[in-house]
């Protein structure tokens, strides 16, 4: 059974007038774009962030709920000075042959646990108690959340194939692309959306369209077309379901979730097409020098160099991107890994605080110069959570590594002094 004495929250009542919302929302100060700068209240706003996948589950009060350890996780994250989360609306049911993160928020299209719905209320919640945002993506296009996978399955494709065997990222990789070209499963994908962007918070009594503390809904993580011949049809995704949210909330930002060109089948024409759209209003990158092979997996220290450099070139092609659309930019996504690759704690983080300061101060130039660079979210946020294995199971704590990466890989523990030293003066200077 899940704490929640630590973090009660009063629901608003359910007899509000209308004029008291049309005046609660004029009250509202919801984040805006104005050509390449973020800005809230009325001034540019630039921000370092980071990702808590497992926030409405960590603030539900079923299955893995905690929600005095999710309080304790803000109020950690804002004293060193993050103030914006990156955080799933829920899981969706998973392949048998993936190790998926549960409980799931979707178990069958349009069955939603409530339970969760009623954590992702409490987080939003609490994060306007503490002048915290959130950017929620609603779907995933790997499988460790059930994912493309998920709506794939309920169309007839089977489970999505298990990418640790030989050949397996390649065919999951041709068992994704069917999505774009499956109506059926973008539609039951849309009618989720709906679902979630149209809800009423049951803690604050509003509209999530009305919530000051939602930044952006973002319509997948890591959404990428999986096959050169799909390039058009998500093209069209994308553009279809940002006009779907926008109808809904006018309020809030809508953003992709792309890791930049990597994951537009490297088309630096696609990624710049998909962002140039009229209804999203940033450009999102992410950046993985282990995992995409800019620096040795075996030995990351060594390659911390050419970590930097290559960070640095894509970084710096997406800035030009993002003046010729005249958007913001997000590196919503970046890790680096410990000593020798090893999971854990106790273990040094010298490559990776250097690798987070090199990122860090790219947004904090850019707050400097009013450039196009408006914030960062690190990945992820682990806090008091430990590992119990490699290998993550139904009750073990919820790290920022999802559970079919080994536990305690790219995760921030409360306990890496140096990182949270790092973090803390980059926010500081970033904030002022």
């Amino acid at each position: 059974m899940a704490l929640a004495l630590a973090c009660a929250c009063s629901p608003a009542s359910e007899g509000s007038k209308e004029n008291k919302e049309a005046a609660e929302k004029k009250s509202h100060s919801f984040i805006a774009v104005k050509g390449t700068q973020f800005i809230k209240d009325g001034k540019p706003h630039y921000y370092i962030g980071t990702n808590l996948w497992y926030a409405s589950v960590l603030a539900s009060t079923g299955e893995g709920g905690n929600r005095e350890r999710f309080c304790r996780e803000l109020d950690s994250l804002k004293a060193i000075g993050v103030n914006n989360l990156r955080i799933l609306s829920g899981p969706d049911a998973g392949s048998a042959l993936a190790n998926p993160a549960r409980p799931y928020l979707q178990s069958a299209p349009g069955a939603l646990n409530d339970t969760i719905l009623q954590g992702l209320d409490f987080a939003i919640a609490e994060l306007e108690k503490r002048d915290m945002q959130a950017v929620i993506y609603l779907n995933n296009a790997w499988d460790w959340s059930g994912g493309f996978g998920f709506y794939l399955k309920e169309c007839g494709y089977g489970d999505s194939p298990n990418t640790n065997e030989d050949g397996g990222y390649n065919r999951y990789v041709d068992y994704c692309a069917n999505f774009a070209q499956e109506p059926k499963a973008i539609k039951m994908y849309q009618d989720y959306v709906k679902a979630i962007v149209s809800r009423k918070n049951s803690i604050t009594g509003r509209m999530y369209k009305d919530e000051p503390a939602i930044m952006s809904w973002q319509l997948c993580n890591e959404p990428r077309p999986f096959a050169s011949n799909n390039k058009e049809a998500f093209a069209k995704w994308i553009s279809e379901t940002a006009a779907i949210i926008k109808k809904i909330d006018s309020n809030h930002l809508v953003s992709t979730g792309s890791e930049g060109y990597i994951g537009c089948e490297v088309d630096a024409e696609l990624c710049e097409r998909i962002h140039a759209d009229k209804n999203i209003d940033y450009l999102t990158i992410h950046i993985w020098p282990v995992n995409w092979g800019w620096s040795p997996r075996s030995n990351p220290d060594s390659g911390i160099e050419n970590a930097c450099k290559m960070s640095g070139e894509y970084i710096g092609e997406h800035i030009l991107m993002a003046k010729r659309i005249n958007k913001p930019l997000v590196i919503e996504e970046f890790g680096y890994s410990r000593k020798d690759n090893i999971s854990g704690t106790g273990i040094s983080t010298e490559s990776r605080d250097r690798f987070y300061s090199f990122i860090f101060e790219q947004v904090s130039s850019s707050a400097g110069s009013n450039g196009p660079i408006a914030g960062c979210n690190f990945w992820g946020w682990g806090g008091s959570g430990r590992p119990r294995d490699l290998v993550w199971q139904p009750g073990d704590d919820y790290l920022c590594d999802p559970p079919h990466e080994p536990q305690g890989w790219y995760s921030v523990f409360d306990c890496d002094t140096t990182t949270i030293g790092v973090i803390k003066e980059y926010s500081k200077k970033i904030n002022k």
